[in-house]
């Protein structure tokens, strides 16, 4: 990264974070800009997930998850278009067969150094839609196994001959 590219990235942060008043507090009283303040920050949330004192990486790594596409799932529901939806959607089916895996595997998991490193970095990979990282996981992880093992089967159905089934033996 050039030293033009970095100046430009800190202004499109300082240019971005405009209207957070703790940011502009922050500028005021230290007299450097709020890039600084969120480079800042970042870089202790990493190093936290990093050393993973008390657990305190897990809780982090999931708040990463959390956060940053709960904020774009706010923000696609105020637009018209479907495009964003879906895309979070995907993130959302891809967290929560992550989760669901990360559930059954946890004592391995245990043992694999920086694991909620690596995973807030992949979080985020996944939950900016920018990057298209859930498409691509649920395309070629998910996807599979869904047409093989949910898709392909008439579940819905059977569970509407059921319903239907039950309801005209019942005589009122």
């Amino acid at each position: 990264m050039s030293l033009d590219q970095a100046k430009l990235f800190l202004s499109h942060i300082d240019k971005k974070s405009a209207g957070v008043t703790l940011l502009g507090h922050f500028e005021k009283n230290t007299g450097l800009p709020r890039s600084y303040a969120v480079l800042s920050a970042t870089a202790v949330y990493m190093v936290l997930i990093f050393i993973n004192v008390g657990g305190i990486g897990e809780l982090l790594s999931n708040i990463a998850g959390f956060v940053v596409p709960a904020y774009y799932s706010l923000h696609a529901l105020s637009t018209a278009s479907t495009k964003d939806d879906t895309q979070l959607l995907t993130y959302w089916v891809v967290f929560a067969f992550l989760n669901v895996i990360e559930f059954w595997s946890k004592a391995i998991l245990y043992w694999i150094p920086f694991y909620f490193l690596f995973k807030t970095i992949f979080l985020i990979y996944i939950a900016v839609p920018q990057f298209g990282g859930a498409e691509l996981v649920f395309q070629s992880v998910i996807k599979p196994i869904a047409d093989t093992h949910i898709v392909g089967k008439s579940i819905s159905k059977d569970v509407s001959d059921a319903a239907s089934g039950v309801s005209s033996s019942v005589h009122i």
